[in-house]
């Protein structure tokens, strides 16, 4: 099961910070090619990996330096490819919403927490000197904080299993899924030299940041230049009559569609907002589900037909709606 991409919009441009650390996990991993002979070398392997690698004894001993190099470090082709693939579907939208600075440093903490916790297991288990390489561990973060922020999300996923196909799955069933295999093979000790725990570790780092975000946003302050003093504006949530649109929905037909455009309050993206046909009414349900829920009906003409939702959009708070006709 393979993520290829989700339905979030990006609301600030292209994720540059996000492309530039595919990019140098993409240049490292060339350099790691060239020093081991394509990892055939195993003396070479080895010693690049003890130098540069996560070792648990010696990240419980202070080596910060080690840590951020591992992240950056892979053993593999499936194994970069794998993790280049989730960070890039899941973590352009994290540095939309955080910000190139602030994910950057969560995406480094997310790693430090991974090994951190890695470590602890490894050095109680006995492996306290076999070193870890990977960026899974903030990845894991990556996901946990994207679970949070979009768990409405849809993600596009390539399904392997007697056939091949893909699937539209919401991020709260695909993420909580891959996360509960990370504890069963973490329990169960499945073999393949995975630092499940590191998975976890940066999993639960992930979780709390996104609480942390979600929660600091309703309690944001906003300092004021004054003379004498300064002045704290605390944002508070809208009332529910507030966060309601006036104006009544807009419906466009096309000849093989409609599209809905309404204003919408208090959502952070189209992930927020649930939209479903109801045939015995002939109306659209949306569901807006930010600071405060509440519900816009939209009137579709007569003999309409069984319209299927195909794209919700929303930018700037306007939301269109594209029904299929």
């Amino acid at each position: 099961m393979f993520p290829i991409h989700d339905d979030t919009e990006r609301l600030h441009g292209r994720p540059y910070l996000n492309y530039s650390l595919i990019a140098i996990n993409g240049i490292v991993f060339i350099w790691e090619m060239s020093v081991t002979g394509f990892f055939r070398n195993p003396v070479a392997t080895e010693t690049l990996f003890q130098n540069y690698g996560s070792v648990p004894e010696s990240v419980l001993s202070g080596n910060i330096a080690s840590v951020i190099t591992s992240m950056f470090m892979h053993g593999g082709f499936f194994h970069i490819i794998g993790n280049m693939l989730f960070l890039f579907v899941f973590g352009d939208n994290l540095e939309d919403k955080f910000g190139r600075i602030k994910y950057l440093l969560m995406y480094i903490g997310w790693g430090f927490a991974a090994a951190l916790t890695h470590s602890l297991y490894a050095v109680g288990a006995g492996g306290g000197e076999i070193p870890a390489v990977g960026a899974s561990g903030a990845i894991s973060g990556v996901m946990g904080a994207y679970l949070i922020m979009f768990p409405r999300a849809r993600v596009q996923t390539l399904i392997f299993a007697f056939f091949i196909t893909t699937v539209r799955i919401p991020a709260i069933a695909f993420i909580p899924f891959w996360f509960i295999m990370q504890v069963i093979f973490a329990v169960i000790g499945e073999p393949g030299g995975v630092a499940y725990l590191a998975h976890i570790g940066g999993f639960v780092a992930g979780l709390g940041s996104g609480y942390a975000w979600k929660l600091s946003i309703g309690q944001a302050s906003v300092r004021l230049p004054s003379t004498d003093r300064t002045q704290t504006i605390r944002r508070e949530r809208p009332r529910i009559e507030d966060a309601a649109p006036q104006t009544a929905p807009e419906v466009i037909e096309g000849p093989d569609y409609y599209e809905i455009i309404t204003e919408i309050r208090g959502v952070s993206d189209a992930s927020d907002i649930d939209a479903r046909y109801d045939p015995s009414s002939g109306t659209v349900r949306i569901v807006a589900n930010g600071l405060r829920k509440y519900e816009i009906i939209a009137r579709l003409p007569n003999g309409t037909g069984d319209p299927k939702v195909v794209h919700v959009h929303y930018l700037n708070g306007i939301a269109r709606i594209r029904l299929s006709k």
